[in-house]
């Protein structure tokens, strides 16, 4: 049942087998029966209990003892991530007959696989508490986010820990290193046009992620969802000790916009649609940009002076020119990201533009993924404040390259296109 009556309190309450009023009481006389030992994270819990619309938005208390076989799997700027079972399985609905939530556990009785986000000790506290806030405000039926199931604390460390869905096919770049010579261009867009349905979805909740690039964009299955994971995390850093009027720049610094890089304008959408427009190049391509260099000042100053990745010649013009619009140093003449989710979704439905592909592309090329990344090319976010960068322009020649490829591309640009409503 999606929608109907409440079998409990017999109102119109009832979407997705979960009344919002029956369970917020359900939570609420379980509040004595359980407590992390801080009050702050008790009453986030128990704020964000009092207002789950659905079973995606469920999350609670979870005691470390509740998983078994942890061990880390990766690291980031902030921490740790680490692989779990966790025994007890996620809240799916309440279950009438025995007075108690009915769990999930995908391995019959043996759990369900999670992912635990641990935060080094350095970070605020205060900061923690906002990106798990983030995080939870982006949880939606329509798989946004990576799924938040709650809160649990390293017995050893005392850390608090995220206890987040795991995403079994891993991150984006894995994801291409592995198969990009297996994904033909329709299920790269289709790819590409799901990113952009989840990141506009955040930026309609006035969220700019601030630090997006493909370790952080994960799913369970690449065939059906794309995730968004690691919100607001450039938001911990904080003031610049050094100059308080200054903030700290936090990021992967080839997918940082060049107006953030040099400290022109405070992080926007428009910075995050900079990102994208990378990761879009990283779909299309199976490289990520600049594998060959060092990350560092020089870098950064190329970047504010206009360089940007390559983009093959092979590669359909609408693509190349729809990347190209995204990485723009003119802040302005970006598109949105409702702008680009309508675009990329009329080219995957569009025969025409199948057509343009056949026509623009060497289809049959394959592109070898052997590339050798430079010891100083650092894709894992960090800290990166550099001074005195010019003030970002674009390279002599991109202008007049984009004109002409919207030129050259106008008519189907303008052409009615039937998309689907949905």
């Amino acid at each position: 049942m999606i929608f109907g009556i409440c079998p409990e309190c017999n109102q119109k309450s009832y979407e997705y087998g979960w009344c919002k009023p029956c369970n917020s009481k359900h939570f609420q006389n379980d509040f004595n029966k359980w407590t992390s030992g801080n009050d702050k994270i008790d009453k986030f819990i128990q704020d964000a209990q009092q207002n789950v619309n659905g079973r995606w938005e469920a999350m609670e208390w979870i005691p470390y003892d509740r998983f078994k076989d942890v061990k880390q799997i990766g690291e980031g700027g902030f921490g740790t991530i680490h692989h779990a079972r966790w025994i007890d399985g996620f809240i799916e609905k309440w279950d009438i007959e025995n007075q108690q939530f009915k769990r999930y556990c995908n391995y019959g009785n043996e759990g369900v696989e999670v992912a635990l986000k641990k935060f080094d000790n350095f970070v605020n506290f205060n900061d923690v508490l906002n990106e798990m806030a983030i995080h939870l405000k982006t949880q939606n039926k329509y798989d946004t986010s990576i799924r938040f199931f709650g809160i649990t604390q390293d017995p050893e460390t005392h850390s608090y820990m995220m206890v987040l869905e795991y995403a079994e096919d891993g991150n984006l770049r894995e994801y291409l290193k592995i198969n990009f010579n297996n994904i033909n261009w329709k299920q790269k867009l289709e790819h590409l046009w799901r990113l952009s349905y989840s990141l506009r979805s955040i930026h309609k909740l006035d969220i700019v992620h601030q630090d997006f690039h493909p370790g952080n964009i994960l799913s369970r299955n690449f065939n059906a969802y794309i995730q968004i994971s690691d919100f607001g995390l450039s938001k911990l850093i904080g003031a610049n000790p050094n100059n308080p009027d200054k903030k700290n720049i936090f990021g992967v610094l080839p997918y940082i916009a060049p107006e953030v890089l040099s400290g022109e304008e405070e992080y926007t959408k428009a910075a995050d649609v900079y990102s994208f427009g990378i990761v879009a190049y990283e779909m299309f391509t199976g490289f990520p940009p600049y594998p060959n260099i060092p990350h560092d000042k020089d870098l950064a100053m190329k970047v504010c002076n206009g360089l940007r990745p390559k983009i093959p010649f092979h590669t359909p013009k609408l693509i190349t020119r729809m990347i190209m619009r995204c990485w723009d140093a003119r802040v302005t003449h970006r598109p949105t990201l409702e702008e680009l989710n309508n675009e990329l979704k009329k080219y995957y439905y569009d025969d025409d533009f199948e057509k343009e592909i056949e026509k623009d592309s060497e289809i049959t090329i394959k592109t070898p993924l052997d590339y050798k990344t430079h010891p100083q090319a650092i894709y894992t976010s960090r800290l990166l404040n550099y001074s005195n960068l010019p003030k970002p322009k674009n390279e002599e020649n991109f202008e007049r390259e984009l004109e002409e490829l919207t030129e050259s591309t106008s008519a189907l640009i303008a052409s009615k296109l039937h998309v689907p409503n949905f």
